[in-house]
C-alpha cells in the first residue's frame, strides 16, 4: 500500500472545495442541485451564501491554504524519498520507528528549498544528514561539525563524516561543512543566512562543555528573522538533579527553553512526537543503556546472555525525547 501524506489529501479536498465554491447555481453538480431543492432556506439566503463562497476573497483564502498544504506535501514526499534511498543502511532505517523523521521535520517546517544548519551531525553514521541532504533537493545543508585536525574521538568522527560525504556526491553534493568544534570562537555561518538550525540529541554535550549559551547565540545570529531553531533532546523529569551533576545524557525541557529564550528565541510549539513513556530515565549508563548503543550489553561474551540483554532494552526503545520549535522574531 502506497503511503499518501495527509497534506496531499488535504490539498485535493481543498482544491475540490475551490471548484465547487466557484460554481454558479446552474453549474453546480446534480447532487448539490437536488440538495438545494429540499432545503428550507429562502432563495435570498441561498444567493447570499453562494456569492460569499465564490467571492474573490474566499477563493483567494482557499487557494492560499491549498498552496500551503501542497508545500507540506512536497516536503513530506521529499523526506519519504530520502528515507527510501539506497544510500541508507538497514541499521539506519531501523531507527526510523523511534525518531519519526517525517513527523519531526514536518513539525519544524523543513522544506526542500531551505538552507538548513545541522549542528554536530556526528561521525560516519550521520543519521539525520542521510535524510536531510537528499530531502533538501532545492536547498542546501550546512554541517557544522568537528574539526578533522582534532585528536581522539572528535577527529575520528570528523574524518569519518568527511569520508561519508565524499563517497556519495550524488546524495551529499549539496552539503557544505564548517568547523564548529569550539562554539566560543566559531560561528554557524553568516548572519541571517539560514532558514533553520537543527540540534539533534546533542544538548547534553553542549552542557558538558559549557557551550550551550554560545550555541544558542550562534544559532540566533545565523538564522534569518522568522527562522526556526529545532531541538530534539533526551528529556529528564523536571524534578531530576541539575544536568551538570548527572552527565547521563538527559536534559530538562525547562533548561533548553530557558537557554533559548535567553538568546532571544520565542517558543512557538512543543510536540510529543519523540516521547517514550516506557523510558524510566534511570539507567546505569544513562541514555546509552538504551538502543542503539546498548552500553550494558557490549562486553557480555556469552551470546545468549548478550541477546537477552539486548532484548530487554530493545523492548523499551530509544530514549524519551522533547521536540521543541523556536522562532527568531521578525526584526
Amino acid at each position: 500500500m502506497k503511503l499518501v501524506p495527509r497534506s496531499l489529501l488535504l490539498a485535493g479536498s481543498l482544491a475540490s472545495a475551490i471548484a465547487l465554491a466557484s460554481c454558479s447555481g446552474s453549474d453546480a453538480p446534480a447532487a448539490d442541485a437536488a440538495a438545494a431543492e429540499t432545503t428550507t432556506a429562502r432563495p435570498d439566503e441561498m444567493e447570499a451564501g453562494t456569492a460569499a463562497a465564490s467571492s474573490p476573497e474566499s477563493i483567494a483564502a482557499l487557494t492560499e491554504t491549498v498552496a500551503e498544504a501542497t508545500d507540506e506535501g512536497a516536503a513530506a514526499s521529499a523526506i519519504l524519498t530520502a528515507l527510501g534511498g539506497e544510500h541508507r543502511s538497514a541499521g539506519a532505517s531501523a531507527r526510523d520507528t523511534y525518531r519519526h523523521p517525517v513527523e519531526t521535520l514536518g513539525f519544524f517546517g523543513i522544506r526542500p528549498d531551505m538552507t538548513v544548519v545541522e549542528v554536530w551531525p556526528g561521525g560516519g553514521s550521520a543519521w539525520y544528514t542521510e535524510v536531510l541532504a537528499p530531502a533538501l533537493n532545492e536547498g542546501r545543508l550546512v554541517a557544522a561539525g568537528y574539526s578533522t585536525a582534532s585528536d581522539g574521538y572528535f577527529g575520528r568522527a570528523a574524518t569519518a563524516y568527511a569520508a561519508k560525504l565524499a563517497a556519495d556526491p550524488e546524495v551529499y553534493g549539496n552539503v557544505t561543512t564548517l568547523d564548529y568544534q569550539d562554539p566560543a570562537t566559531a560561528a554557524l555561518g553568516a548572519d541571517d543566512s539560514a532558514d533553520a538550525v537543527l540540534l539533534f540529541r546533542l544538548y547534553h554535550n553542549a552542557i558538558g562543555g559549557e557551550s550551550e549559551d554560545d550555541i544558542m547565540a550562534d544559532a540566533f545570529a545565523a538564522l534569518k528573522p522568522g527562522g526556526v531553531l529545532g531541538v530534539v533532546q533526551h528529556r529528564s523529569p523536571e524534578d531530576a538533579p541539575a544536568e551538570k551533576d548527572r552527565r547521563d545524557g538527559y536534559v530538562k525541557e525547562s533548561k533548553v527553553i530557558a537557554d533559548a529564550e535567553a538568546a532571544g528565541f520565542v517558543l512557538e510549539a512543543r510536540s510529543e512526537i519523540n516521547a517514550n513513556p516506557d523510558d524510566t530515565h534511570e539507567h546505569e549508563q544513562g541514555v546509552w543503556t538504551l538502543p542503539p548503543v546498548l552500553a550494558l550489553c557490549g562486553d557480555i561474551e556469552d551470546e545468549a546472555e548478550k541477546m537477552a540483554c539486548s532484548a530487554t532494552w530493545q523492548a523499551i526503545g530509544e530514549s524519551d525525547r522533547m521536540t521543541l520549535k523556536f522562532i527568531k522574531p521578525m526584526a
